[in-house]
């Protein structure tokens, strides 16, 4: 297994990707040969398994024939509810549509919760316009309030709407706020790995299990990358931004191999199938 598909990530990804049809548990003899295609083993599994239990995503329970399984909890389904808007296509954003600040003070006797905020911001995607004072495109208030409100962070910060007016232009002050030659870069080595996957299936019919392999390891990869990026209007970054393509490789991917893989998953007695774009 690649160092690049941690265990716990390519659970959380499976689930999103077929494990949300119904509320019954998946098996974990199914999740062994799951994880197993893409190259997790058993102790690994069950230790990555852990782990999720104990953050709260994922929930002990029994399949209606007695199986031992794990079902995904309310605030998991959350979670991957708010990542389908950006993972399966997010609308292209306006600069009209403005920003969301979130502006947050934190006590010193209460330290840790201050870096599990910044750590939080950072993942959905927040820029640092000031120390305390985070910035993102408007388009993600809904997805920060549910995950604040998740965490119980929500005493510690103000959130508010506005556009940017100055001094410096907006195109030149996102280079302060955000590390782009970084986001950039993550876009470039998605392209490296899963473009010529793309180039393979053109040529191929389908295999279920390999579609399937195919698909969650690129699925496993471009999530992250909508969180790394925030989204910024066109107008904003660069010329030659690889983002674009990168989204079309991996809507390729996710049109040519999603459903071509559920046959190798059957979860829950029947087919997964979704209709994501």
């Amino acid at each position: 297994m690649s160092e690049l598909h941690a265990p716990r990530s390519l659970i959380v990804t499976l689930y999103g990707a077929y494990g949300r049809e119904s509320a019954a548990p998946v098996p974990v003899a199914e999740l062994i040969r799951l994880l197993a295609a893409v190259g997790v083993d058993a102790p690994s599994l069950r230790s990555s398994v852990s782990r999720l239990k104990r953050r709260g995503l994922l929930e002990s329970s029994r399949t209606d024939e007695g199986a031992a399984g794990y079902a995904l909890s309310a605030d998991a389904r959350q979670l991957l509810d708010d990542g389908d808007r950006r993972i399966y296509g997010r609308p292209a954003p306006e600069l009209a549509d403005g920003w969301v600040l979130a502006v947050f003070s934190v006590p010193e006797s209460e330290r840790d919760r201050r870096h599990v905020l910044r750590s939080r911001l950072a993942g959905l995607g927040f820029g640092t316009a000031a120390p305390g004072v985070w910035i993102a495109p408007a388009a993600l208030y809904e997805e920060t309030r549910h995950t604040l409100e998740r965490l119980e962070l929500g005493p510690y910060v103000d959130l508010f709407r506005g556009e940017h007016l100055g001094f410096s232009a907006t195109a030149e002050s996102i280079s302060r706020w955000w590390d782009l030659g970084s986001i950039a870069k993550l876009y470039e080595e998605f392209l490296e790995r899963h473009e010529p996957v793309l180039r393979r299936w053109e040529h191929r019919g389908a295999d279920a299990e390999s579609a399937y392999r195919d698909y969650l390891l690129a699925l496993d990869s471009w999530r992250r990358l909508p969180y790394a990026d925030p989204g910024l209007p066109p107008e904003l970054l660069p010329r030659d931004w690889p983002g674009g393509r990168a989204a079309e490789v991996f809507a390729e991917l996710h049109t040519r191999l999603r459903d071509a893989g559920s046959d190798f998953v059957q979860l829950n007695g029947r087919t997964a199938r979704r209709t994501e774009a």
